[in-house]
């Protein structure tokens, strides 16, 4: 699916969305009384199988084939001797110079194969259709932070919401982040650019954690507390469009944790704008099973305290 610029694209989700179930009921707008309606399992594996997400409840049925599906994507990871794989890389290499070659992107002789082999597996090896992408991607980033990075000052507004955690490492030592999706309030002083700018600025810290060889991160949303006053359906589509468009291959696991029941009806707008890869690393967490899931994935001394782990809590300016 061609997904459109999320400026535009709000009242059009509104209308594509549409099914014959009923919406979930009207709830005071006050995010306590929105959460005192928990989905159940049936609840959370809707979720889970509207948009082909994972759920804990899948997880002793699907235990054997996850397992080897993880397996073979590790062992692509680091497989550096695939030659049809090299000889792809130094042709992305080439077809990208010769799209632009104006000075900012000729600062691809000093981009890694790393970073290309993300591009190009994100567009299952078609060089040419990597190539655009990641020139695409180079002129995003030099016209978007022209000085290379972001700093804190031009995120104040976003900052001040205190949303975003930076801990320890899952057992493959994939940085973690922690997300409070109740924290998180439309921009009406900074805006959707704004937003964007906190969203590049907590990519970089993540991508700074990272150890030699490491290229995925994992992240905990958790929207307890979450309400309609938080819905936020063009600043989703914005980290949407940023993390598959200008960061693929990023992502290594999303768990979306105490989920409320009025989440269900946000999430049905968001889902088909998530691409099939993306939704695979997906998993809806039950609060029964919440600290169990995060043990398959993170060491009980990197889960944060919050969830029974021995990680306190390090809020991203801090790190």
């Amino acid at each position: 699916m061609k997904r459109e610029d999320s400026n535009n694209t709000a009242d059009k989700l509104i209308s594509c969305s549409s099914s014959n179930q009923e919406p979930p009921a009207k709830t005071n707008n006050n995010n306590n009384n929105n959460n005192k309606e928990v989905p159940n399992a049936n609840d959370i594996i809707m979720l889970s199988t509207s948009c082909n997400t994972t759920t804990s409840t899948y997880q002793d049925r699907l235990k054997q084939a996850s397992s080897e599906k993880e397996k073979q994507l590790r062992r692509s990871d680091v497989d550096d001797g695939n030659e049809v794989e090299r000889t792809k890389l130094s042709l992305l290499r080439y077809l990208a110079e010769r799209q632009d070659p104006s000075s900012k992107l000729s600062l691809i002789q000093d981009v890694d194969d790393a970073t290309l082999r993300r591009f190009l597996r994100a567009r299952d090896l078609d060089v040419e259709k990597a190539a655009a992408m990641f020139v695409k991607y180079l002129k995003w980033r030099a016209a978007f932070v022209p000085k290379g990075y972001i700093s804190a000052s031009e995120i104040a507004n976003e900052m001040e919401q205190n949303k975003m955690f930076l801990q320890g490492t899952d057992r493959q030592g994939r940085p973690v982040a922690l997300v409070f999706g109740a924290r998180h309030f439309q921009n009406k002083i900074g805006g959707l650019d704004e937003f964007k700018r906190y969203l590049v600025y907590a990519f970089d810290k993540l991508f700074a954690r990272m150890g030699g060889g490491q290229e995925k991160f994992v992240v905990i949303g958790d929207l307890e507390g979450w309400g309609y006053a938080n819905s936020d359906i063009r600043g989703y589509l914005a980290a949407l469009n940023i993390l598959q468009d200008y960061y693929p291959e990023r992502l290594g696991k999303l768990f979306i944790v105490h989920v409320p029941y009025v989440f269900m009806a946000v999430w049905k707008v968001v889902c088909p704008f998530i691409d099939t890869n993306t939704r695979k690393k997906i998993v809806f967490v039950e609060n029964k099973n919440l600290k169990s899931t995060l043990l398959e994935d993170i060491d009980e001394s990197q889960i944060p305290d919050i969830y029974g782990g021995k990680m306190p809590l390090v809020p991203i300016h801090e790190t």
